[in-house]
């Protein structure tokens, strides 16, 4: 029997259901889709609306009368994220990472149909990659993002990939038959890589760490300068963040 909500709680079980509305399928949301779904009216869904992108929990796209979960909701997604068994189990394998090759290494969740930094631990040469925690970035261009797809099934790789594949650099994959075919390859490695694939002269592998009864949804990943992190290195690394990802993989209870 479902809980009955506490007396004054009818406003804030209404913004509520209005946030949950926003879904991978169904991003972009106007007044008049959200009325028909919520049973509220459409005045009533206005003014929450206004009230939540006060708070920045949603923003209005640049489609006219569109909204959008906003940089809030990213934030407290964020936090509840990284406070996690997953960020737990898995910062002590980015410092393992980040201490044996000198690269940085980050957690990465998938999130909106991109890849989420959740944590990153910094590697200590003097020239790597750049604080990013926070940030997504598309998964076609990403060694996290193209071993979640590897790992998911093809519905779900159809429906991840639905939108036009963005290039970023000369190098990055924007025909999706020839993405799907390399994502074979990522399945028999066990890891991806990106070689100048998300940025001119950065470079990363990545593995995708399984939970049990869940369909995957985050990845380990280690980057750095081109330079430095030639497709041979990336061969080795990808075995090291592979076996990272296995490491957190059975901490959260998976068997292979």
């Amino acid at each position: 029997m479902a809980k009955k909500a506490p007396s004054g709680a009818q406003a804030v079980l209404r913004a509520i259901a209005l946030l949950k509305a926003f879904t991978l399928e169904k991003p972009e949301r106007d007044v008049a889709g959200l009325a028909d779904e919520t049973g509220l009216s459409r005045g009533t869904v206005h003014r929450l609306l206004a009230a939540l992108e006060s708070e920045g929990l949603l923003v209005r796209t640049d489609n006219q009368g569109l909204y959008r979960l906003g940089p809030t909701a990213t934030a407290l997604g964020v936090r509840a994220l990284r406070s996690s068994k997953l960020r737990q189990s898995a910062h002590p394998e980015l410092e393992h990472l980040a201490k044996k090759t000198g690269e940085t290494a980050t957690l990465e969740v998938l999130s909106e149909g991109k890849m989420l930094i959740l944590d990153e631990v910094l590697g200590a040469r003097l020239i790597g990659a750049s604080p990013s925690l926070g940030t997504a970035w598309a998964l076609h261009a990403t060694s996290t993002g193209k071993a979640i797809l590897a790992a998911v099934s093809k519905e779900r790789v159809a429906e991840l990939l639905a939108s036009p594949l963005g290039r970023f650099t000369a190098e990055t994959i924007t025909d999706r038959e020839l993405l799907v075919e390399s994502l074979e390859k990522t399945r028999e490695l066990g890891y991806a890589t990106a070689l100048q694939e998300l940025e001119d002269g950065y470079s990363a592998t990545g593995a995708v760490i399984r939970t049990p009864m869940l369909e995957p949804y985050a990845a380990l990943s280690l980057g750095g300068p081109s330079a430095r992190l030639t497709a041979d290195v990336l061969k080795e690394l990808g075995e090291l963040v592979k076996f990272s990802a296995d490491t957190v993989s059975a901490r959260l209870g998976f068997e292979a």
